[in-house]
């Protein structure tokens, strides 16, 4: 077997339009309209979200809010990035600080969405 990419991935969380809401505004990602469920466009990957007593046949072995850590790239400047994160409240858990992230030598810092899961954000 060969994978080449991550197709999609999805967090556990305690109300989905919130968190839709999060990080469509937060991170601009886009919302996708023709999901059967609320999932948003994460580059060429979906971002798709489900509650603990969702009743999904097939999940994680533990399926509970807050467990995820996951990191997302951005292109804008360091600087813009923590404007625009300080424009909607978004507390900085950690960072700036330099990173050797998985396309070489970045920036990152950690952030917590509204379930308290660990979101990097790394500049190339």
């Amino acid at each position: 077997m060969n994978i080449k990419d991550i197709d999609s991935l999805t967090l556990t969380v305690t109300d989905i339009n919130h968190s839709v809401r999060f990080y469509h505004e937060v991170f601009d990602l886009p919302i996708i309209k023709d999901a059967k469920r609320p999932s948003l466009r994460l580059g060429h990957h979906r971002l798709e979200f489900r509650t603990k007593d969702d009743g999904a046949k097939i999940a994680a072995h533990v399926v509970t809010p807050g467990s995820a850590e996951i990191a997302l790239e951005t292109h804008d400047p360091l600087e813009n990035t923590l404007s625009h994160l300080t424009n909607y409240a978004v507390e900085i858990d950690n960072g700036p600080i330099p990173y050797e992230g998985a396309k070489g030598v970045a920036t990152a810092l950690w952030v917590r969405d509204p379930d308290h899961n660990l979101i990097k954000i790394i500049t190339y």
